[in-house]
C-alpha cells in the first residue's frame, strides 16, 4: 500500500442496527476498489471483515475491523463495527478513531432501535455523517419511506444526492442528482435520466442546491443572484455542510447486488472530511495542565489514541491506534502518558481484516497496529516523552448482565486468572469480580451473547474451559433491635463436672457500621484466653 498524505485520508466508521448490511457493504467497497478479486458473503463466512471464528459461526460481526480501500487517489479507512448492542464497546472505540460516520439503513425496516442508538453515540462526539439506504433490491424496499423515518425520528437535515431507479426486483441503479445522470448495473453504466423521473429529479436537485448554498455564504449569494450552482459548487457546499453537521447526504444501493457502491466510494472522497478538516481534537498538556489543540500534521508532536486491543495467543497483544498528530515509526520508543510508562515499538502494520501489511511509518490521520506492547491497553494515549499529553479516555458503558463462572477442570483453574486478565484487556466492557458473600467468580458484560462469546474465546484462544451459571443472590439478615439470650451448660460424667453459663446480647448499629464485639465479663471470672475464641465463634456464625 502506497503512502498517502493526511489530506488524502478518510476515516469512516460504519454504523447501523444489526443486519442492515455493513459487512456486505465493506466487502463490496473492497471489491470495487480492487483490493480483492472475489466478493465474499457473510452467510458463507468468506468476508474480509468477519474473520473471527465466532463471527463465521454466528454470521454476525462481533469485532471492529479496519478495512482500508484505495479509491481515486485517496485511502478510505473503513471501520466495520458490530450492529448488536452486546458489542457496544467495539462501537465506542471505533467512533473515537473515525472522522465521520456512514449510517447504513435497511430499505425495508428503515430506522430501528440500533439506528437510534448509534446516531446518539455519533451525536455525543459531534461526528459528521452520511446515510446509505441498503438492500434496495429487497421486496418492499422503500427509499422515500426510510428517509422520512430518519427525518421524523432522528435530528439533522437529510439531503438526497441520489434517487433509486426502481425498487425491489426492478431496482437497477440510481440517478445522481449532482451530475444529473443515471447509472445502472454493476458496471455502473452512465446514461440519461429516465423520462418518467426527470421532473422528480429536477425538484430534488433544486432542494440539493439550496442546501449546498446554505452551507457556504459565497455560494448562497450566488444562488440568490443566479438560482443555480455548478456541479463543483454543489460538491463544495455539500462537503462544507457535512463537515459542519448541517447536512447529512443520503445515498442508496444494494451491497449484495453491487449497485451504488462506486458512487458511495466517490461520495466518501468528495464529502467526508479528511483528518485536516475533521472536528477539532483536543488533549491535555501534562506539563502545563492546559488544553492543547492537536495539529493533523506529520511534523507535529505525536498524539495517538489506542482504540482497540486484540489478544492473540501466538503473537501476543495487538494494539490498534489512531494517530491524531505527528507520526509513529517502527523500531522506536513512545511514551504512554496514561500509564506513565515508556513503550518500545517493534514493526508497525496497516491492517485489512486479519491481514497485516508492514509499514515504516503511520502518519497523522492514519490508523495502524503494533504487537507486544507491555503496558498499553484500550483508551491509553501514546505521545512523545518530552511533550506529554493525554487524550480524553474512551467512555465505555457499565455491564448489565452477569454470570457465575467456574473452571471445568483442575488444569483450567491454573490458567483461568491469566486468561480472564487477557480477555478483559481485549474487551473493556467485560468485568471480572470475586463475590465475597457467595464465594463465586462473576463475569459481567453487555448481554447473554456477549458472555457466551467471551466463554468461547477463553476456550479457543487460551485453552480454558469454563462452566457458566446464574449467580447466587447473597440474601442477608441484620439486627433490628436489642435482644438477649442465656444458655447454661452442665455435664457430669463421673469425674470433674462441667458447668458454664453464657449470656449474649445483640444490638443494632448504624447501617454499614459492620460488626463490633465487646466482652463485659469481669476480669478473673474466666480465663482471658477464652475471650478471642468466643469472638471467633460468633464471627463464624455471622459468615
Amino acid at each position: 500500500m502506497k503512502e498517502y498524505r493526511t489530506e488524502q485520508l478518510r476515516n469512516i466508521v460504519l454504523l447501523s442496527h444489526g443486519g442492515a448490511g455493513k459487512t456486505s457493504l465493506s466487502e463490496a467497497m473492497l471489491f470495487n476498489s480492487g483490493a480483492i478479486n472475489r466478493l465474499g458473503r457473510v452467510d458463507e463466512g468468506t468476508t474480509v471483515s468477519d474473520y473471527d471464528p465466532e463471527e463465521m459461526r454466528r454470521k454476525i460481526s462481533v469485532n471492529t475491523s479496519v478495512i482500508p480501500c484505495e479509491w481515486g487517489g485517496h485511502k478510505i479507512n473503513i471501520l466495520d463495527t458490530p450492529g448488536y448492542a452486546d458489542f457496544v464497546g467495539e462501537i465506542k472505540g471505533a467512533l473515537r478513531a473515525a472522522d465521520s460516520a456512514l449510517v447504513v439503513l435497511d430499505a425495508v425496516a428503515g430506522v430501528e432501535v440500533g439506528t437510534e442508538l448509534v446516531w446518539e453515540y455519533a451525536d455525543e462526539i459531534g461526528l459528521p455523517r452520511m446515510l446509505f439506504v441498503n438492500k434496495m433490491d429487497r421486496e418492499n424496499a422503500n427509499y422515500d419511506q426510510a428517509l422520512a423515518q430518519v427525518q421524523e425520528a432522528l435530528p439533522g437535515r437529510v439531503v438526497s444526492i441520489q434517487l433509486p431507479i426502481g425498487a425491489a426486483e426492478s431496482f437497477e441503479g440510481v440517478v445522481d442528482l449532482v451530475k444529473m445522470k443515471a447509472y445502472r448495473g454493476q458496471k455502473w453504466q452512465e446514461g440519461e435520466i429516465p423520462q418518467e423521473m426527470a421532473e422528480e429529479a429536477q425538484a430534488h436537485r433544486s432542494r440539493l442546491m439550496e442546501a449546498a448554498a446554505e452551507a457556504d455564504d459565497e455560494l448562497l449569494e450566488k444562488y440568490f443572484e443566479e438560482e443555480s450552482l455548478t456541479e463543483e459548487e454543489i460538491v463544495r457546499g455539500l462537503s462544507a455542510g457535512m463537515r459542519g453537521g448541517s447536512i447529512i447526504p443520503a445515498l442508496c444501493g444494494s451491497s449484495l447486488a453491487d449497485i451504488g457502491v462506486r458512487a458511495l466510494l466517490d461520495a466518501c472522497v468528495q464529502y467526508a472530511p479528511s483528518p485536516m478538516d475533521a472536528p477539532e481534537r483536543w488533549a491535555t498538556n501534562l506539563a502545563t495542565g492546559e488544553a492543547e489543540l492537536l495539529e493533523a500534521a506529520p511534523q507535529a508532536p505525536l498524539g495517538a489514541l489506542v482504540f482497540k486491543t486484540l489478544a492473540d495467543p501466538y503473537v501476543g497483544k495487538l494494539t490498534y491506534f489512531r494517530v491524531f498528530s505527528g507520526a509513529m515509526d517502527s523500531d522506536s520508543r513512545v511514551f504512554n502518558s496514561t500509564r506513565g510508562e515508556e513503550e518500545r515499538l517493534g514493526q508497525l502494520y496497516f491492517l485489512r481484516g486479519k491481514d497485516q501489511e508492514p509499514t515504516e511509518t503511520v502518519s497523522a490521520g492514519d490508523i495502524g497496529a503494533v504487537a507486544k506492547l507491555q503496558h498499553t491497553v484500550t483508551g491509553d494515549t501514546l505521545c512523545d516523552k518530552d511533550h506529554a499529553i493525554t487524550l480524553p479516555a474512551i467512555s465505555f458503558p457499565h455491564p448489565i448482565f452477569s454470570a457465575a463462572i467456574s473452571p471445568k477442570t483442575k488444569a483450567d483453574l491454573d490458567k483461568l486468572g491469566t486468561a480472564l486478565s487477557r480477555l478483559t484487556e481485549e474487551d473493556p466492557t467485560l468485568r471480572v469480580e470475586r463475590d465475597a458473600s457467595t464465594k463465586e467468580t462473576v463475569l459481567s458484560g453487555m448481554g447473554e451473547s456477549h458472555i457466551d462469546i467471551a466463554a468461547r474465546r477463553l476456550q479457543s484462544k487460551f485453552g480454558v474451559e469454563i462452566v457458566t451459571a446464574v449467580p447466587k443472590v447473597p440474601y442477608r439478615e441484620t439486627v433490628t433491635k436489642t435482644a438477649t439470650s442465656q444458655y447454661r451448660h452442665k455435664k457430669q460424667t463421673g469425674g470433674a463436672g462441667q458447668f458454664a453459663e453464657v449470656w449474649l446480647r445483640v444490638e443494632p448499629r448504624e447501617r454499614g457500621a459492620g460488626f463490633e464485639y465487646d466482652s463485659e465479663v469481669r476480669e478473673g471470672h474466666i480465663s482471658r484466653g477464652f475471650i478471642p475464641s468466643i469472638e471467633k465463634g460468633i464471627r463464624q456464625v455471622l459468615d
